[in-house]
């Protein structure tokens, strides 16, 4: 059974946070995550084996920043295709018979013309050389994740139906202003869900951006105009300086009571992002397992 045919017949869990994991394993501010993926690869594998270990039924690989655009700002532009084929290898390398490996693709950091200076074919070539580089490690599936512009997202499911036949996943993320629900772009939910869908991607998503009670909401909104399954990855909250220190204080059981009602809501894949951890995984896990039932 593939990855797109499981949710039909089950909710799937995704994984956690990497860059707050990676920071416990010597990643410093403003250090290359991607560059861990031949460094520090020990610490890689462990993330992955511990989210599968944990609950999750896929997990997505350490190549966030790995476009060139985003590389070329550590002088690691020529390394884009190394860089996510060992991201996708290290994680395949600990992934369970049954389970899967999602590659992900963060946003450029650049803006399609005229709004920016990059060239539409410029993009494209950056995504394809991504992709490429996945697919040689063994990926399961693509996602597009943490995008603000629409324009960014689907170039880049387009650039992926284009080059393979594996499930593409496309994932905004949203903020709650006095007008509802948009991307820093100005993306409404119901806009977002239409795009992707005319795109060729075959799961809708949002990451980031809100802790897991917004998250009920903006699941709402976007099944409400979704053709497609509904992929939600949710914060552990907003973010807080304490004692010079970032945290996030959704605990796994506030998490889980709010998961509960997004399960009822009928999203088909769950996970964690920024400040979720092991144990938020587990406890998730649990929880599907439970509705699953």
């Amino acid at each position: 059974m593939n990855f797109l045919e499981e949710i039909k017949h089950r909710v799937l869990l995704s994984d956690g946070a990497t860059g707050t994991f990676l920071q416990t394993k010597g990643l410093e501010p403003g250090g290359c995550p991607e560059l861990m993926n031949v460094e520090y690869p020990e610490a890689v594998i462990e993330m992955a084996k511990g989210y599968f270990d944990s609950g999750s039924d896929f997990v997505l690989t350490n190549t966030f920043g790995g476009s060139p655009f985003m590389l070329k700002k550590y002088d690691f532009e020529d390394k884009v295709e190394h860089f996510n084929s060992e991201g996708a290898r290290l994680a395949k390398s600990v992934c369970p018979e049954g389970k899967y490996v999602v590659g992900s693709i963060g946003p450029t950091g650049e803006f399609i013309e005229p709004l920016g200076n990059v060239s539409e074919d410029e993009m494209s070539d950056g995504f394809k050389r991504q992709i490429n580089g996945l697919i040689d490690g063994g990926v399961d599936a693509i996602i597009f994740e943490t995008q603000m512009a629409i324009e960014e997202l689907v170039l880049g499911i387009k650039t992926a139906k284009e080059i393979s036949n594996i499930p593409v996943i496309g994932s905004m993320v949203f903020d709650k202003g006095p007008r509802g629900f948009f991307t820093m772009m100005g993306v409404s939910p119901e806009n977002a869900a239409n795009q992707i869908f005319d795109a060729g991607a075959d799961i809708v998503a949002t990451n980031c951006g809100n802790g897991s009670e917004k998250m009920v909401d903006l699941a709402k909104e976007l099944m409400e105009y979704s053709k497609l399954p509904l992929m939600v990855v949710s914060n552990a909250g907003i973010p807080k300086l304490k004692n010079k220190k970032v945290i996030y204080d959704e605990t796994p059981e506030y998490m889980c009571e709010n998961f509960q009602k997004l399960l009822d809501v009928g999203v088909s894949i769950l996970g964690g992002c920024c400040g979720t951890t092991f144990n938020h995984i587990n406890k998730f896990s649990n929880l599907i397992n439970e509705n699953n039932q």
